[in-house]
């Protein structure tokens, strides 16, 4: 089928107005942008919606070179936020009018349906001996420092189009070779020096003259002439470290705290576990007091709670040789030696005085329904004080006492829970009942102020219980712990039944989890509540956290690499994503709940199949790929260049994909 030569008008690259991206779409008004510049751009043409002539549109045709690139310009794709990269059609190899006309028509056929702009950017195709795609900016690693130019022998169209993995140059703004993957022998590169010099100095240019780094399509002719074939935005920037952040995980307080806490929650919660922590430290003189106090030893990142690793031991230092040298660290130890030393001996009394405190306390609590405002409040804050004295005796007994030897809490609770599911006990719906019961059942639940997590319906365990006082003194703090936890839970929910009642409806426990400790402590003293108390929302529910990361300037977790591996072992290019598990899909067939897609090559077609994946791996492809940049822009976890990954990840198989790595288990 033709096209209506009258409805078309023809603009100019040359022309003012062709830089305008409400009319000649995103990826023409960039290049007509940038041939304003100075920088290498073919002549050519945009068509766009509007009063025309069959008899303009041939004269532009004819002051072509054939054959011709046809290509779509919206004003949806290249932008800043979305690249929406091959989305769209493009027709290469175009000769003649009919194969002209039969193009422009393939390319308004594939506009969006949604009646937004399409018009038409029209080029001579140039013959590359060399082409490939360049990144003003490093976006998997987020770094602005790093070019990356990913390149193959031949048109730059086989690595937007996943087909070929080409090879990979990072480079410095200065055109120092940083790396190059894979490695290059002599008088075989794809690059060499002056060409890499080169496309430094575009892609340097088009910074410059289109206003931030670029996604650059670019390609060496037959005469060695570089040529700018498409400039757009970098989308899905990865977030990079503060200088100096601290290496955080969620390691040791994940099991503690698994889910996203509500900020009332980490204030009741989180905030004395880093406070006993913090003490813990201090009194074993295992870091120092200015760190100490800089810094909370247990944070939250979105709700999910995160540790210091280096003060909490579990990583290396990073400077073993300046610590061993150092002579304050053996300093500080023989400091606390006297201290540890009379508390080694002391700790199991001093814990058994702790525990008989908190099973008294909770012993002569009034029924929360029966409690002043004033009396819950006050319940709450000696929770909040004495589970700092609890963690911090909880940690030291780790570390001076044989916390190898005994029964465990968990294991008493599946051992008890065992008992009474073999006795009828509990079959599901009478688990309250059952933990008031037995509370060291809470053993099994992580805390949690909306609702109680249901107990398993069967265990499998076969040990017998020994009774909560036959726990050696850590184990039994551990219990105090989520006793204590518990009861706060149970308060807080007593205020929110109240503020309902008062209220006449509405989601009273809601509106209270939103608060920070002192907002509640104004609220149930005085009745003052924050001004925009009805505007706030529960935190959503997020990915959980990598097992070590930074935060970058906007408080995003920036995944690290632990341990000084070049590569990941089975693994390939980590294309971005962050990390996820699930279950590996080859694309037919049903699709899992949490589909890990695993791929041959990266084929633009499988783009509507990104949104909700658990990850992408691919056997082939480039990380600077069109489907690379929109699993990026999605999230989706991706590793690209895995050999033999369909094989490797048979379909149902558990997958999980690490985007910063590039490890594929």
């Amino acid at each position: 089928m033709g096209i209506d030569a009258d409805r078309l008008a023809v603009v100019p690259l040359t022309a003012e107005r062709a830089a305008d991206a409400t009319l000649t779409g995103a990826k023409a008004a960039a290049l007509a942008r940038a041939r304003a510049a100075g920088l290498p751009v073919l002549p050519g043409f945009a068509l766009v919606p509007g009063q025309g002539s069959g008899t303009a549109l041939r004269e532009a045709w004819e002051g072509l070179t054939e054959p011709l690139v046809v290509r779509s310009s919206s004003v949806l794709e290249d932008t800043a936020h979305a690249s929406m990269a091959g989305r769209f059609a493009t027709v290469l190899e175009v000769r003649g009018w009919e194969g002209f006309t039969r193009a422009v028509r393939t390319v308004l056929d594939s506009a969006p349906g949604d009646g937004s702009v399409m018009a038409v950017l029209v080029q001579p195709m140039v013959r590359s001996t060399v082409g490939g795609v360049m990144f003003g900016a490093d976006p998997v690693a987020g770094r602005r420092d790093r070019i990356l130019i990913s390149a193959v022998r031949g048109g730059p169209d086989q690595l937007v189009g996943g087909s070929a993995q080409g090879v990979r140059y990072q480079v410095t703004r200065l055109g120092r070779l940083v790396r190059t993957e894979p490695p290059e022998r002599r008088g075989h590169r794809v690059l060499g020096r002056r060409k890499l010099a080169r496309l430094v100095q575009l892609a340097r240019r088009a910074e410059r003259a289109l206003g931030g780094p670029q996604d650059v399509e670019f390609g060496f002719d037959t005469r060695d002439r570089l040529w700018l074939f498409q400039a757009r935005p970098i989308t899905a920037m990865a977030a990079r470290a503060v200088r100096g952040a601290r290496l955080l995980g969620p390691g040791p307080v994940a099991e503690t705290f698994p889910g996203v806490l509500q900020p009332l929650e980490e204030d009741l919660w989180v905030e004395p576990m880093s406070h006993g922590l913090t003490l813990a430290l201090d009194v074993a003189g295992t870091a120092p007091r200015r760190l100490l106090r800089g810094a909370p030893v247990v944070l939250t990142v979105g709700g999910r709670a995160a540790a210091d690793l280096r003060l909490l031991g579990a990583v290396p230092s990073a400077h073993p040789v300046l610590d061993f040298v150092n002579p304050v660290p053996g300093a500080r130890r023989a400091s606390a030696a006297w201290r540890v030393g009379r508390l080694r001996s002391a700790l199991p009394l001093l814990a058994l005085d702790l525990m008989a405190e908190v099973d008294q306390e909770l012993a002569e609590l009034p029924p929360p329904g029966s409690m002043l405002s004033g009396e819950l409040l006050a319940a709450l804050s000696w929770g909040r004080a004495v589970l700092s004295a609890l963690h911090a005796q909880e940690s030291l007994a780790g570390a001076l006492l044989d916390g190898g030897a005994g029964p465990t809490a968990t294991g008493e609770a599946l051992a008890v829970l065992a008992e009474r599911r073999a006795a009828g006990d509990g079959d599901g719906d009478g688990d309250g009942e059952l933990i008031a019961r037995h509370p060291v059942l809470l053993a099994l639940l992580p805390p949690a102020v909306r609702g109680t997590a249901r107990l398993p319906e069967h265990t499998g365990w076969t040990g017998a219980p020994h009774g909560v006082g036959a726990l050696p003194p850590r184990e039994g703090l551990r219990l105090r712990i989520r006793w204590v936890q518990e009861m706060q839970a149970r308060l807080v929910r007593e205020c929110a039944a109240r503020r309902r009642a008062a209220k006449g409806g509405g989601d009273a426990l809601g509106e209270l989890l939103s608060l920070r400790w002192p907002e509640l402590t104004a609220l149930l003293e005085e009745g003052r509540e924050p001004p925009d108390l009805a505007e706030r929302r529960p935190r959503p529910a997020v990915p959980e956290l990598p097992t070590a990361f930074r935060l970058a300037a906007d408080g995003q977790p920036v995944p690290e690499r632990l341990g000084h591996r070049k590569s990941a072992p089975g693994g390939g290019q980590g294309a971005g994503g962050g990390r996820g598990t699930g279950t590996a899909w080859h694309g037919t067939g049903p699709r899992p709940d949490r589909a890990v897609l695993v791929v041959r090559s990266l084929d633009p077609a499988l783009a509507p199949r990104l949104p909700g994946l658990a990850g992408l791996v691919s056997e082939t492809g480039s990380v600077l790929s069109h489907l690379a940049v929109l699993a990026r822009e999605h999230r989706v976890p991706t590793v690209v260049g895995v050999p033999g990954a369909l094989e490797r990840c048979p379909p149902g198989s558990e997958v999980t994909v690490d985007g910063t790595t590039g490890a594929v288990t």
